[in-house]
Parts: C-alpha cells; structure tokens; sequence
C-alpha cells in the first residue's frame, strides 16, 4: 500500500504565482490517467487470472495509481478554479477504453505484460522526476516527488513478478527488448493525447493529432539527460541487458537527441497551427 495519503501533502504551501501554465495543462491530463487504474488492474486480473498472488498486488497498485490522479486532480482545481476534475474524468472514460473484456495479454505472454509494466513504470518515473525538477511550484513539486518515488516502486513490483514468470516462460532477451521499444513508442498514442484532450479542451471535437501535439510538446520540453539516462538502465534491466553497459550510454544519448528533436519538431508544427 502507498506510503503515503493526501493528508501527507503540504496543500497549505501551495502558491498561485508560482504555477506554470504550460506544466498545468499536462499535470491535468496526467491526473486523467494515473486516476483510471482501477480498470487497469481490472484488465491485470483477468490477464493473471488463477495468480491470486499477483492480482492482489495489482489491485494494490491501483489504489495507489488512483490517489496519484486524486492528488494531480486536487492540485489542479487549485491552480485553475474552472477546472472541474470529476468531470473531465467522466469525459475521459467515455472516449477512451482499455479492453477490459482482454482474457489473455496483448504483449502475447504474461512475461511479455509485465515487461510492458516495467516500461510503463520507467516512463512515469522518470516523468514525475522530470516534472518535479522543473517545477517551481511547491506542493505539485511534492506531489510529483512522491509519486516518482512510487512508480520506481512499482516498477521494481512489476520486475519481481516478471522474474517469477521468467523462470517458466520462454522469451528471450531480443523479445523483451522489442516488447519494451514497442511499449515506450506507444507514449505517443490516443490515450495521453485524449486524456489532454478531456481535461484542456473548451468543448471543440477532438483532433488527435493537434491533441497529440499539443501534450507531447509540453511533456518532452520538461525532459533533462539524467532523466533519459536512468530510464535507459531501468528499461536494459527489463528487457534482460546489463543496466551499466556502455550501450545503456549510446541509448541514452540517442533517447534524448529523439526527444529534443521531437520536442523542437512538435513546437514548430504547433506554431504553424497558430
């Protein structure tokens, strides 16, 4: 269970002048997803089915993904008093589904989900700490450190469970390798870019390529090379590849030129749309 409640976070220190808009934007949509765990832990449990063990650290995983978005959606009514994030939660759900019907994982093996996990895990975590650090306003700046804190939890959750499967499942290194790049590459689809939509938008159709746009531009500016750097180790030790190697270095490096590269491409397409 989370090591931590709302009632842990310094709400009273909270400062209006210090809020970046352009990082509420992104924080609002965040809260969107961290707060749908409870249909992702659904979709583990059918998944892991006759693993009780599993699905109840899934189901506790959930309840602390869940108070992430309570704690974003929290910090964001206060930041902007006309955001209502119940309500554009209920946007969210209505246009975006996970397969909750799913029997059997869509990564083809529960070894294969659970490197998903930890990929999903590497980028929350890196992406909190990301955000934390750019931060100036303190209690986002709290809340994105403990939540950081968490999603490294998690991921190390999710490593001892793919460990366990490992040990009878057959899928090797190259395998996981792909499972993992094809895992960070989806940061990009309609999910995150619909969540921006659902807590942004001023009631226009969604566009998902603008709202795409418009979420990563401001997500990867908040990246740093540390960041990319300990998220390359951490996604080398999921995919079975020594985490210190020096081709964790030229991963790495190649990350975050892609970064900055899409970065600067997003804000170009963003001011020709303007």
């Amino acid at each position: 269970m989370s090591k931590w409640t709302l009632d842990d976070i310094p709400w009273e220190r909270f400062d209006p002048k210090r809020v970046d808009p352009e990082l509420l934007k992104i924080a609002k949509a965040a809260a969107m997803v961290e707060y749908n765990g409870g249909d992702y832990a659904h979709y583990l449990c059918n998944v892991f089915a006759d693993d009780e063990e599993f699905k109840a650290a899934a189901r506790d995983w959930a309840v602390e993904e869940v108070q992430h978005g309570q704690a974003l959606g929290r910090w964001a009514e206060m930041a902007d008093p006309s955001f209502d994030f119940e309500a554009s939660f209920e946007r969210f759900v209505e246009g975006y589904r996970i397969p909750l019907e799913a029997q059997e994982s869509v990564r083809g093996s529960r070894s294969g989900e659970l490197v998903a996990r930890c990929i999903v895990e590497v980028g929350t975590s890196s992406y909190y700490s990301a955000l934390g650090s750019a931060c100036e306003e303190p209690v986002l700046r709290e809340i994105c450190k403990k939540i950081a804190a968490d999603e490294l939890r998690h991921y190390k959750l999710f490593y001892t469970h793919l460990k366990r499967y490992l040990a009878h499942e057959e899928i090797g290194k190259a395998r996981r390798l792909m499972i993992a790049l094809k895992r960070m590459g989806e940061s990009e689809d309609d999910e995150l870019a619909y969540a921006y939509y659902a807590a942004n938008s001023d009631g226009e159709p969604y566009d998902r390529r603008a709202a795409n746009r418009e979420y990563m531009r401001r997500a990867y500016s908040y990246y740093r090379p540390q960041h990319v750097e300990r998220a390359a180790a951490m996604t080398f030790k999921a995919a079975g590849l020594n985490p210190q190697s020096r081709m964790v270095q030229y991963f790495s490096k190649a990350a975050y030129g892609f970064i900055q590269f899409r970065s600067k491409r997003l804000a170009q397409q963003a001011a020709a749309a303007a």
